[in-house]
């Protein structure tokens, strides 16, 4: 069991969303039960959560099987998590308002809470909104902000509900983890780089761009400022990331890199970076005609660069995948490039969800045991996160 979720829904239109949600969540592994607003209930039914959830759903305050439903739902959760949040249920967690289940449900909740707020763009702008928000926040909770896109009042701009993949991904570190890197500065770069043999073919890198992308997560949700220096990527980049910069080729990687490096408390560098590059690329396609060679020569190496030139107080984290001999080969790694901290990995893992990294932090002897975290790719990279805030 990934651990026990209460759902509150309340009236909004990302009300519907909220089914989705609960199914994600039960189908991952999460035991969730239900509790809606009477306007919630004009959006959806409550027979939905309780069809998909085969949990309990509370409407009522004093209408209940449970006698003090809001008492015991608060003590069963590990995470309340309310989605949608509308503007009034925020008004009333900030200001202590008690006046139905939920609101009660909230204020008896002694844990932190997700807030997932959904509204139209000049309700979720008001000053009274943003400072409700910051009440919140400022008592621990948590806050997932909403999407900037088209809304379903016909409006553009900041209050859609995220998708809920993000939710969940959330939930993950929320059960675990606090918002406690709130002034942190984090880089991290992500993906694969590719370099051109001509306009149609690329040297590049068997790469999943999974693992970079999760730990630029894991860091965000935790509260840091994170820039996050991508190639080429198979994911879309978390809408809360608000820094990101597409270098595609060693060298834009490495002059992106080079630009913004002293100013990170934190650089990881997982991008898997092309090593070789062709000398002279085609700027035209070149024709199949039999067997011809092609002369490489050796990429910027970064991540080298970097251990050079890092500030004293700047923690530089790097990664080996390797086929054989992964630690020895890591651990040489660590050493040459003056790294804080290496993360060494099977080339076997790329491309799949599950990874399994074996920690090598400087200073250590060549006897002492690496940390080795496995599982999920986005679970990893919350254990990796913490371990490199450890340092």
């Amino acid at each position: 069991m990934e651990g026990k979720i209460l759902l509150c829904v309340t009236g909004g239109i990302a009300a519907y969303k909220a089914i989705d949600l609960a199914s994600q969540l039960t189908k991952s592994g999460f035991e969730v039960k239900t509790a809606m607003t009477k306007n919630a209930l004009k959006f959806v039914s409550a027979l939905n959560f309780s069809a998909i959830t085969n949990q309990s759903v509370h409407t009522d305050l004093f209408e209940d099987s449970d006698p003090i439903p809001h008492i015991h739902l608060a003590d069963w959760a590990d995470l309340t998590v309310v989605a949608p949040a509308t503007a009034n249920i925020i008004a009333k967690a900030a200001q202590g308002i008690g006046d139905d289940l939920v609101s009660t449900i909230l204020l008896s909740q002694p844990k932190p809470i997700l807030y997932v707020p959904a509204m139209n763009v000049h309700i979720y702008e008001h000053p009274a909104t943003q400072n409700n928000l910051k009440i919140l926040k400022d008592r621990s909770n948590y806050i997932l902000e909403p999407e900037t896109g088209l809304l379903a009042c016909g409006y553009e701009g900041k209050g859609k509900y995220p998708p809920n993949e993000e939710v969940i991904y959330a939930i993950r570190c929320y059960l675990k983890y606090p918002t406690d890197l709130t002034g942190k500065k984090v880089l991290v770069t992500a993906g694969a780089t590719a370099e051109p043999i001509d306009p149609m073919r690329m040297i590049t890198n068997k790469s999943s761009r999974k693992m970079g992308l999760s730990i630029a997560r894991a860091f965000a949700l935790r509260g840091a400022e994170v820039t996050l220096i991508y190639g080429i990527m198979s994911e879309s980049i978390p809408y809360y990331i608000k820094k990101s910069i597409f270098a595609p080729t060693a060298k834009l990687m490495y002059d992106a890199v080079m630009e913004h490096s002293k100013d990170y408390d934190i650089i990881v560098q997982c991008a898997a970076v092309s090593d070789y590059k062709p000398v002279k690329p085609s700027t035209q396609k070149l024709k199949k005609s039999g067997n011809f060679n092609l002369e490489l020569v050796a990429t910027p190496d970064i991540l080298e660069h970097l251990g050079k030139i890092k500030p004293k107080k700047q923690k530089l984290v790097g990664f080996a995948a390797e086929s054989e001999h992964i630690l020895e080969n890591a651990r040489e790694k660590l050493e040459k490039k003056n790294l804080d901290l290496i993360c060494a990995n099977n080339l076997e893992t790329a491309g799949k969800d599950e990874t399994t990294l074996n920690l090598i932090r400087a200073g250590t002897t060549k006897t002492t045991k690496s940390v080795q975290l496995t599982g999920n790719k986005f679970d990893v990279a919350l254990q990796l996160v913490e371990y490199i805030v450890s340092l």
